[in-house]
């Protein structure tokens, strides 16, 4: 599994909605790789922003149908819009990591971990100088209350030791999955849905 998810984060290996998430990774690493990308993180950020703006520009990649009306709600990360019933927009500046590359990344893992609420990357939004990246993702009714403790028993199957409170850490991967409270994993119909995930990559999961 591993290697899996080490051609996938390379972009050598396909996932599930991972084309568009794949090509702007591929961008920004080219990207940095020609210039003196700045380590001062907001300076960092603002340059990684401006190469996704020349991403967009260049593949026609900007979301203007934004419904101000659909407006669901909002977190310190992201912005969420009902679509159709069945999905939901979600625009995220990702506030969350310390680089857009890390946030793809989260991306990738998520679709490759739970492909029933995968992220399909439509593109990009700006507002106010803030560039957010909006990704559609299926709608989930939450049926039942979520037990954390039958979210922690999922996790450990699957390899993910709990750290603390809601936050999780796969040794073997070297991937760390963080927040996964009941507003972030729902119960539909008894089964967990993973809707708003928080992946971290550490150094270890490059390693053969």
């Amino acid at each position: 599994m591993k290697h899996e998810l080490q051609l996938i984060i390379s972009g050598k290996s396909e996932v599930k909605h991972g084309t568009i998430i794949q090509a702007a990774t591929r961008y920004l690493r080219r990207s940095q790789g020609s210039s003196e990308m700045a380590k001062e993180f907001k300076h960092f950020k603002k340059q990684e922003a401006e190469a996704l703006t020349r991403f967009a520009n260049k593949n026609n990649l900007w979301v203007l149908d934004v419904n101000p009306e659909s407006y669901v709600s909002e977190g310190a990360e992201q912005k969420v819009y009902l679509k159709d019933g069945k999905t939901v927009l979600k625009l995220n500046d990702a506030i969350y990591y310390t680089s857009w590359i890390d946030y793809f990344n989260n991306l990738l893992l998520n679709n490759f971990f739970f492909p029933d609420t995968a992220y399909n990357l439509l593109g990009f939004y700006q507002n106010e100088d803030v560039l957010y990246a909006v990704v559609e993702q299926p709608f989930v009714k939450a049926t039942e209350k979520t037990d954390l403790e039958v979210v922690k028993k999922f996790m450990h199957s699957n390899g993910f030791q709990n750290t603390k409170n809601n936050d999780y850490f796969n040794p073997d991967l070297g991937i760390i999955l963080e927040d996964l409270h009941d507003e972030n994993v729902l119960t539909e119909n008894g089964i967990l849905q993973f809707i708003d995930t928080v992946f971290y990559i550490k150094d270890k999961f490059y390693e053969i």
